[in-house]
């Protein structure tokens, strides 16, 4: 298309997402150090390109029209993308600025990724890790579809989204205090915790559209007496370890958070999932050194290699 008030820029883009963002052309221009009269032009000049209203301007603020509703995701995706576009180029020549962003899910930031930030951080002081925490594995698909993160770490992805490279295998434990009656065995069948009260956590996987003790004590003939309900897993395995109940936790997140003032059991069959980097391109420059970089610090760190799943493959989210 020829004329300004016909060319879709992603300039413009950026200026709607913002001005969506902050709710209000003020706010907008002052976020994006333009003057208000210039903002305008330019959301007038990108609703003329696409044939209709997008915002509606209000006595306070504005809010999206139908077609602005449509337009919002496919404008947000256009803008980060660029943006992570230029973050790789800059990251990749290691150049001062440059930014890796990697999205993960909460338990992985506490148990694995301080090793391997560290280590990055030492040998690529000048490119800047930018760390997206999410609560479940749907939420961090979610980010990697929206182009929030360069890479995403986690349970490997139904859905494949582009490029997907295992890593390992991550193994879930049960945890009781010192004191506990199961203190010393090194496993448990779950019948023999059929009478224990659990500590659950809103982060717990899902299997076959059920939350994972349900859905596997269920299996075993019981259902699980909850007795706390936390938001993060860290704080499920810390009550445990203080005895409020047994928790089931990744084995790498159970050493981050308390070390060893717990007992860890393993479970008889054994549960584990597989974890793997995924990204919507394949990783290139400093994006694939932090995979070799987060591939390699897991295998140093004992966990066991990729395999074809033991016994139990966990899901985590409703398929």
């Amino acid at each position: 298309m020829d004329g300004e008030g016909r060319e879709l820029s992603l300039r413009q883009m950026e200026y709607f997402v913002t001005v969506v963002h902050e709710a209000s052309f003020t706010r907008a221009a002052e976020a994006l150090h333009v003057t208000q009269p210039a903002l305008s032009h330019q959301i007038k000049a990108l609703e003329k390109s696409v044939g209709g209203a997008l915002l509606e301007r209000m006595a306070r603020g504005v809010r999206l029209t139908a077609m602005g509703r449509a337009f919002l995701p496919h404008a947000e995706l256009a803008v980060r993308s660029a943006a992570q576009a230029r973050r790789a180029a800059r990251a990749t020549a290691g150049a001062e600025g440059g930014e890796l962003h990697v999205a993960t899910l909460h338990s992985l930031a506490v148990g694995v990724l301080p090793d391997v930030f560290a280590r990055w951080r030492a040998a690529r002081p000048r490119v800047l890790l930018r760390l997206h925490e999410y609560a479940t594995a749907e939420a961090l698909e979610e980010a990697v579809q929206r182009g929030t993160a360069d890479l995403a770490f986690g349970p490997e992805p139904a859905d494949r989204p582009g490029t997907v490279v295992p890593v390992g295998e991550e193994e879930l434990v049960l945890v009781v205090p010192f004191d506990d009656r199961l203190a010393g065995r090194t496993t448990v069948t779950l019948p023999e915790l059929a009478d224990r009260p659990w500590v659950r956590c809103a982060m717990e996987p899902v299997v076959h559209g059920a939350r994972f003790l349900d859905w596997a004590c269920g299996r075993a003939g019981f259902g699980p007496r909850t007795a706390v309900w936390t938001e993060h897993t860290s704080t499920a395995v810390r009550m445990a370890a203080a005895g409020v109940g047994v928790c089931a936790a990744p084995a790498h997140l159970v050493r981050g958070a308390v070390g060893e003032d717990c007992v860890i059991l393993t479970p008889d069959p054994a549960w584990k999932r597989a974890l793997a980097v995924y990204a919507r391109v394949p990783p290139t420059g400093a994006a694939e050194a932090f995979v070799d970089l987060l591939r390699a610090t897991w295998a140093e760190l004992g966990a066991p290699p990729q395999r074809p799943y033991e016994r139990c493959r966990l899901s985590t989210g409703p398929r």
